[in-house]
C-alpha cells in the first residue's frame, strides 16, 4: 500500500474540509490526520489517550472537554477543529448513530459557511453496549435515519466514507465497560460483526462509500491496545493511509508509489506485520528499501463483483461528487484506479454476509430511543 508523506497530504486535502464524527477511535483517526498534515511521525501513547484536551497539535477545542464536564457517560461532548491556511478538519465525538444532538450537527453543518468536502464517519461500540437490551434493534432504526438526513443535509458534492466498526477483543476492559446494571459486553464481538453487516449494506444502498475497516485489521490483533477495544499508534497510521487511498481513489488522484521505502519512512511509519509471528512495532526499526506497488487499499484482496441489478450494487454518488478533482496527480505515470473506478466499493467479506441477512431483530419500539426522519428543504 501507498505511504504519502506530510506533503503529499496537504496537496490531497488542500482547500478541504474533513469531518469526521464517531467514538474514541474516530477521534484518533482525527488527531493522526491533523498530524499528519503537519508532520512526518506518528502519534504518542500520551496523545492517543488523550481525552477533551484544549489543545492538540495546534488544533483547539471548541466545545465540550475540558470546557464542560469530563465523564463516560452517553452525553459526553467533545468538539475539535484544526484549522490552517488551506486545511479546516473538525471532529465530533458521537456516542450514538443518531439523536438530537447528531440533528444538532448536521444542522450546524448545513448552515456553516462552508459545506463539509468529506464526511468520515463510524457509531457501533456505543450503540450495543449503552442503550439496554433492545440496543441492535434501535441502532438499526438510527442507522437508517441518519443515511437518510445525510442524503438530505449535507452538500451534493460531499464525499460520506461509512467506516465500519474496527475489531474488538474477546473481553473488553476499562473506561468502556457498561456502568453496573447495563447488559454485559460478553457479545460484543459477535454483535460488531452483525452491526457491520448491516450498516455497510445500508450505506452501500444508498449510495455511500464504505471503508471496511473490520476487514483490514482482522489479522492485526497485536496492534490493539490492552483493553481490546483502541488501538495503537501504528494501526492509525495504517488507517489514515487506507482513508487517503480511498479518497484519492475517489478523486481520481494518483498518490506516490515508486519511492523508496528507507531508514527515514521506516522510522517515521514503524514496522506493521501481519500474523501471530509479529514481535511488535518499533518505529525506529529500519527497513530494507523495497519498491512499494500500487494498490486499491480500500478494496482489500477481495474486489466486488455485482452486476447493476443487484440490490447491493453501489449507486452513484451525489451528482458532480464523481467526477475527479481538478488538481494535478501526485506523482507521475498512469493510476490503475481510474476514474472510472471512481465509486469506491464495500468489501466483499461484508456483502456477502450481507445477503445472508434475515428478518429485522425483534425489539419494541417503545424501549428504542428513535427519532424518526425531518423533512427540510434545502434552499437552492
Amino acid at each position: 500500500m501507498v505511504h504519502p508523506r506530510a506533503s503529499e497530504v496537504r496537496q490531497l486535502l488542500h482547500n478541504k474540509f474533513v469531518v469526521v464524527m464517531g467514538d474514541s477511535v474516530q477521534r484518533a483517526v482525527y488527531k493522526d490526520l491533523v498530524l499528519l498534515l503537519q508532520k512526518d511521525c506518528l502519534l504518542s501513547s500520551s496523545q492517543l489517550k488523550a481525552k477533551g484536551e484544549m489543545s492538540f497539535e495546534q488544533d483547539r477545542l471548541l466545545h465540550g472537554g475540558w470546557w464542560g464536564r469530563r465523564h463516560n457517560g452517553t452525553h459526553y461532548r467533545e468538539v475539535r477543529e484544526f484549522c490552517s491556511t488551506h486545511h479546516l478538519v473538525r471532529v465530533y465525538f458521537l456516542t450514538r448513530a443518531y439523536s438530537r444532538y447528531v440533528e444538532k450537527v448536521l444542522l450546524e453543518l448545513l448552515r456553516g459557511e462552508h459545506g463539509p468536502d468529506v464526511v468520515i464517519m463510524n457509531s457501533c461500540l456505543w450503540d450495543l453496549s449503552r442503550y439496554g437490551q433492545d440496543s441492535m434493534w434501535s441502532y438499526r432504526r438510527n442507522l437508517e435515519a441518519l443515511f437518510w438526513r445525510l442524503r438530505q443535509m449535507l452538500p451534493e458534492s460531499c464525499l460520506v466514507v461509512w467506516n465500519t466498526a474496527m475489531p474488538v477483543a474477546e473481553t473488553v476492559s476499562g473506561c468502556f465497560l457498561p456502568p453496573e446494571g447495563m447488559p454485559p459486553t460478553a457479545c460484543l464481538r459477535e454483535d460488531v460483526v452483525e452491526a457491520n453487516i448491516y450498516s455497510a449494506a445500508e450505506a452501500s444502498r444508498l449510495g455511500f462509500d464504505v471503508l471496511d475497516l473490520h476487514f483490514h485489521f482482522r489479522h492485526f490483533w497485536q496492534h490493539r491496545q490492552p483493553d481490546g477495544v483502541h488501538w495503537n499508534q501504528h494501526a492509525h497510521r495504517r488507517l489514515s493511509h487506507l482513508l487517503l487511498a480511498h479518497l484519492a481513489n475517489a478523486w481520481g488522484v494518483d498518490l506516490p508509489c515508486d519511492e523508496l521505502v528507507g531508514s527515514e519512512s521506516g522510522k517515521a511509519l514503524g514496522a506493521f506485520s501481519e500474523g501471530p509471528r509479529a514481535t511488535g512495532c518499533s518505529s525506529a526499526t529500519e527497513v530494507n528499501p523495497v519498491r512499494r506497488p500500487r494498490l486499491r487499499a480500500h478494496l482489500g484482496r477481495c474486489a466486488l463483483s455485482l452486476s447493476p441489478g443487484d440490490p447491493l450494487y453501489p449507486r452513484p454518488r451525489f451528482a458532480g461528487a464523481s467526477s475527479p478533482a481538478a488538481m494535478a496527480p501526485l506523482c507521475r505515470g498512469t493510476n490503475p484506479c481510474s476514474a472510472s473506478h471512481a465509486l469506491a466499493m464495500p468489501m466483499r467479506s461484508t456483502l456477502d454476509m450481507a445477503r445472508k441477512q434475515t428478518r429485522p431483530l425483534a425489539g419494541s419500539p417503545a424501549t428504542a430511543e428513535y427519532i424518526g426522519p425531518l423533512i427540510l428543504t434545502r434552499a437552492v
